[in-house]
């Protein structure tokens, strides 16, 4: 539980100061964010840190996205590990993507993930990408 809390206070901290060279400011007052993981345990606290955004930020709150990558793309395809995370992004409008390097890389059909879990080509250019189009950023 400890841990949790400890990476709820590290996404808020990074979230809230941020870092202005890094980051493009956003053009209207909709706040939208992304994460990129590595370790399928930081979705539930990415996912609540999520959900403690959208209460504090109210009607300007936007999207909120969270990348997967590296090895623990290999957890993604069993869903006795995934059904709690995809039942609270669902229920917390937290959208899940696939690094598509990464299931090439460990070899896993894109086809086999669950229907709520996108892929991108590259989740580390799409992390990119968001960033310049103003969204929040952190890497885990």
């Amino acid at each position: 539980m400890k841990t949790y809390i400890v990476i709820i206070t590290i996404i808020f901290t990074f979230l809230a100061t941020g870092n202005s060279e890094a980051q493009a400011p956003a053009k209207s007052k909709v706040k939208n964010y992304i994460v990129l993981t590595r370790n399928i345990k930081q979705l539930k606290p990415i996912i609540l840190a999520a959900k403690d955004l959208a209460d504090e930020d109210g009607s300007h709150f936007g999207e909120f996205k969270v990348i997967i990558c590296g090895k623990t793309i290999t957890n993604v395809t069993q869903m006795d590990k995934m059904a709690p995370y995809l039942e609270m992004a669902e229920k917390n409008h937290v959208e899940l993507y696939a690094c598509g390097l990464s299931l090439k890389q460990f070899k896993i059909d894109p086809k086999s993930l669950p229907k709520q879990i996108h892929v991108t080509k590259n989740g580390l250019l799409y992390d990119f990408q968001l960033q310049k189009k103003g969204y929040l950023s952190i890497e885990l």
